[in-house]
């Protein structure tokens, strides 16, 4: 049977991972160290540190695919209309010489690459919320969209 304490250190597991938006890289770091240090204790902890240190690893995979596809996307809509020669000679771009008709197939796979990006990022907020509930009550918690890179 789990003690409170090890229900409170799962759930404090979970929420560590919320110290990204004050500590870069701190939703990897602070998870680490707690299930690391505790994960021989309790069985709570060790398995929701697997989860928690799983959906940040898998969340930052999505991240980057995301963000690969929306930053070639935009650059080449971008570079596309540039005439360098022009840039070089006068030091201006205008915004209004990119020909948006042209590139509206990969200016929305950009936009929606962004859009995913933000989803991810919200989503992943209340899923770390919802998750330390249900350890702080003893229950283990399966995050969606998680790669078990640790089992």
């Amino acid at each position: 049977m789990e003690t409170r304490n090890d229900k409170t250190i799962a759930a404090l597991t979970h929420l560590s991972a919320l110290l990204q938006y004050f500590i870069p890289f701190g939703n990897f770091i602070f998870p680490i160290i707690i299930w690391s240090s505790k994960k021989d204790k309790s069985e709570l902890i060790d398995y929701n540190g697997k989860q928690i240190i799983n959906f940040q690893i898998s969340l930052f995979l999505y991240s980057l695919l995301c963000i690969l596809i929306a930053i070639p996307a935009f650059s080449t809509v971008i570079f596309s209309s540039m005439d360098f020669s022009e840039l070089l000679n006068n030091h201006e771009f205008f915004w209004n010489e990119i020909n948006y008709a042209d590139n509206v197939g990969i200016i929305t796979i950009g936009i929606i690459s962004v859009i995913l990006f933000f989803i991810l990022k919200v989503l992943e907020f209340f899923l770390i919320i919802i998750a330390s509930i249900n350890a702080s009550n003893g229950e283990k918690y399966n995050y969606p969209l998680t790669i078990n890179f640790i089992k």
